[in-house]
């Protein structure tokens, strides 16, 4: 990469549901800042508010005693975050399959699914308690 503007911040939020809509408005003035294409806009706008409402809802289970950590950084047409939550962790190996006929049906479990198939990669770590998201901002 030659010379390109690096930029990286972070963002603290309470685990609750209405701190998705902070995030949201993040993603939006990220996109308005730094010319992200609309397509990957919307890409990055659905698989980084399902990670930070995974951290929510399973890893912190709605305690607000708990925080939820989101990092971002960009440079050039790259952008990562990172979603950090205080809960124990899952196996992220072992997943149902949202596409399965016994799974159709069910409210939640796509989450990850959506989250794999929209960055460009997605990296679990800490046991599941950290997850990284890579995307393209661009369009080629």
């Amino acid at each position: 990469m030659t010379n390109a503007e690096k930029f990286a911040d972070s963002l603290s939020i309470t685990s609750e549901p209405e701190s998705i809509n902070i995030v949201e408005h993040l993603i939006e003035d990220l996109r308005s800042e730094h010319n992200i294409h609309e397509d990957c806009f919307g890409n990055i706008l659905v698989a980084v508010t399902e990670a930070v409402n995974n951290a929510i809802q399973h890893g912190n289970k709605y305690d607000k005693s708990k925080k939820v950590e989101i990092n971002w950084e960009i440079e050039g047409d790259n952008l990562m975050f990172t979603v950090r939550d205080s809960g124990p962790g899952f196996d992220y190996y072992n997943l149902p399959d949202p596409t399965a006929p016994e799974n159709l049906e069910k409210p939640t479990g796509r989450g990850i699914f959506l989250m794999k198939h929209l960055a460009d990669q997605v990296i679990f770590s800490e046991d599941g308690k950290v997850v990284e998201m890579y995307f393209k901002t661009s369009v080629h």
